[in-house]
């Protein structure tokens, strides 16, 4: 079985025992490709399509590595361009389709498919699974009954993304809202 998050785990060390660090286009392919794999199984229940903008709220926000990303690539986006309304993402045009699909954020790359995650218990001290997806995508085999593997596990993606903006930047771990890239 293929590792829920690949992506997570090529933060691996060098030949000489130094840990390498990915970078965000690369950790990014990564992510493709995992997507791409759980897609593939889920591809009878996604309903997810271009336009299809549900998902795309306001409030995310991501790590200063992925919107200095964005920021390479579409400059004259967030100098000229008018952001979309308030209430969904400030990157989507008129249509609900995303103007920086090709250096959309980590948490768009996993939007709609199952998801799993892991917390303290409210009534033990354990962790518990939890799971869910897009309301769209629920028609299908019960998400309690996936195999972990056909899930992506939220967290480890994350940390990989904190350790290389932490390797990046000066150790702080800095959000920032989509919405305010635009000028």
């Amino acid at each position: 079985m293929a590792d829920s998050n690949a992506a997570d785990t090529d933060m691996s060390q060098s030949m000489d025992g130094q840990r390498s660090t990915l970078d965000v286009p690369l950790l990014h392919q990564q992510i493709d490709a995992e997507s791409l794999r759980l897609s593939s199984i889920h591809s009878k229940r996604l309903q997810c399509r271009r336009g299809c903008s549900s998902c795309c709220v306001d409030d995310i926000t991501v790590f200063e590595i992925e919107a200095d990303n964005i920021r390479q690539h579409h400059q004259t986006l967030l100098e000229t361009a008018t952001p979309h309304p308030p209430g969904a993402c400030a990157f989507l045009d008129d249509d609900g389709a995303c103007r920086i699909y090709q250096q959309r954020p980590y948490v768009c790359r996993t939007q709609g498919l199952p998801l799993r995650w892991f917390e303290d218990s409210d009534t033990s001290n354990r962790m518990v699974e939890l799971r869910d997806i897009c309301p769209l995508n629920e028609a299908g085999e019960a998400l309690e009954h996936l195999a972990p593997d056909d899930c992506w596990t939220i967290g480890p993606t994350e940390s990989s993304l904190a350790q290389v903006q932490a390797t990046a930047g000066n150790g702080e771990l800095v959000r920032i809202p989509l919405r305010d890239m635009f000028h």
